[in-house]
């Protein structure tokens, strides 16, 4: 039995096509979707507590001249330098740290069109974001907000949602 609660050599893995978790057996290179025997239940529930196969994030984004896009909804061209962009965001760092709603702070100045939704990109799987990005979310814990995150569209503060 291994630390997930699955059998060896069976893993947990995630379908982006079906949306949904599924069990893969790497020896015999088959898979299903149901647990397979011998699963310990409590077990895997908790893996995938602690593991998510993914997760739902809300984020704000100031882009920089050196993003790999510099443009947005509020400004074409962009002309911050990163500096300048990284101590904006920790601006709006301290009033989510004060109270203030995140998903307000997105909607008011972030520059992704997931400002709309107020930062809400909602479910992702590993391998589906870039990877800076990708490694902070699943770091988090639900509820929690992450530090400046770089990548190549710019800086990011995130919040795990679930």
């Amino acid at each position: 039995m291994t630390v997930t609660g699955l059998p060896e050599p069976w893993t947990v893995r995630f379908s982006k096509s079906k949306s949904r978790q599924y069990f893969f057996n790497s020896v015999t290179k088959q898979s299903q979707w149901e647990e397979p025997e011998g699963t310990d239940h409590a077990a895997l529930k908790q893996h995938l507590t602690n593991h998510p196969l993914r997760v739902r994030c809300l984020h704000l984004l100031i882009k920089h001249k050196d993003s790999k896009r510099p443009a947005s909804h509020r400004c074409d061209p962009i002309t911050l330098s990163k500096d300048e962009a990284l101590e904006e965001l920790s601006v709006y760092q301290r009033k989510i740290e004060q109270g203030e709603k995140f998903e307000e702070l997105a909607k008011f100045r972030s520059d992704c069109s997931s400002f709309k939704r107020g930062g809400d990109l909602g479910y992702f799987a590993s391998g589906e974001m870039q990877p800076p990005f990708e490694k902070a979310a699943f770091a988090l814990k639900v509820g929690q907000v992450s530090g400046p995150v770089e990548t190549a569209s710019g800086v990011h503060i995130i919040k795990r949602v679930t």
